[in-house]
């Protein structure tokens, strides 16, 4: 069995790829300091004999025994109100963490795949997005400590790359949205549901016009396989091209949950992007990927398991 190890692997995103390796064959070794991620994102396999779980902080260090085929770097804090909760280790994990995990895969002979993000691009001046913009991020900014981490982790990785190390892959990952996001995450989709389902008014930054595109977690997973299959190196960008405002997206999600609740208007965090979307160009010549699931589907299933679980 070819054998994995997925740092951030408790995570939201964390827990859905470790499935899909164990579903492709691998056998997994997921490690998670548990900032964020929650053993309950993997009950469903923590008695397959192929998976194991390792509470660990990779920033401190990284150390597998026996073979390993491929490293999947997620580990990081992903919402705004975690990564300012948590600055210090959201830049730890971008820097030390990733040049730990890169010298695990080239000790090993793995490959190896960075998860980065559209965040790289900061609030975008080219619209929407391809993989030659370089960004306009405040590097000071409060939100900095994760848009920063990210950039460095890919110069990092492709450093890697260039010296002949190790084969890497770097993935771009826009906003994305299911199951097993935590309902006190922070991000959009998941304050509207929970705020919807509980009867509380919907808070909207700003008058809401700020865009968004919104990538189901089955369509991203498929997509990071793809990539890591293939022989692009990237970044390549994985989203939705699909484009709303967060105002739409609030209705949308109030009405989907049948919800009476009032749209209430805050101020704008910091550094909010006024736009994001991505140009997917790429993954489609190269992958022949794009998404296939509605937004309206995928946001039933993600409301319809919101219902069955507590706040944390």
């Amino acid at each position: 069995m070819p054998r994995a190890v997925v740092t951030g692997g408790a995570g939201f995103l964390g827990s859905h790829l470790s499935e899909r390796l164990l579903a492709e064959g691998w056998d997994v070794v997921a490690v998670d300091s548990f900032i964020t991620g929650r053993e309950g994102n993997v009950a469903s396999v923590l008695d397959h004999g192929g998976f194991s779980l390792v509470g660990e902080d990779i920033s401190s260090g990284l150390e597998v025994a026996g073979p390993v085929d491929a490293v999947f770097h997620l580990a990081s804090p992903a919402s705004p109100p975690d990564y300012l909760e948590h600055p210090i280790a959201t830049l730890r994990v971008g820097a030390l963490g990733t040049l730990n995990a890169l010298h695990l895969a080239s000790d090993k002979g793995a490959r190896f795949l960075l998860t980065s993000t559209s965040e790289v691009y900061g609030d975008p001046l080219v619209h929407p997005q391809p993989e030659s913009y370089w960004g306009n991020v405040n590097p000071v900014g409060p939100r900095s400590v994760y848009d920063e981490s990210k950039r460095y982790a890919e110069a990092l990785t492709m450093a890697f790359h260039r010296e002949g190390h190790l084969e890497t892959r770097v993935v771009r990952i826009f906003n994305t949205y299911g199951p097993r996001m935590r309902r006190d995450d922070g991000r959009a989709v998941p304050n509207f549901i929970d705020q919807a389902i509980s009867g509380r008014p919907l808070t909207v930054h700003g008058d809401g016009s700020q865009t968004r595109s919104l990538c189901y977690v089955d369509d991203l997973i498929e997509g990071i396989w793809r990539l890591f299959t293939s022989d692009h190196v990237g970044p390549m960008n994985i989203g939705s091209p699909e484009e709303l405002t967060v105002l739409q997206l609030a209705e949308l999600i109030r009405s989907l949950a049948g919800s009476s609740s009032e749209i209430s208007f805050t101020g704008r965090p910091v550094d909010d992007p006024n736009v994001r979307c991505p140009d997917i160009s790429v993954a489609r010549e190269v992958l022949g990927w794009e998404p296939k699931v509605a937004l309206d589907a995928g946001l039933r299933t993600t409301i319809s398991w919101a219902r069955g679980r507590g706040r944390s």
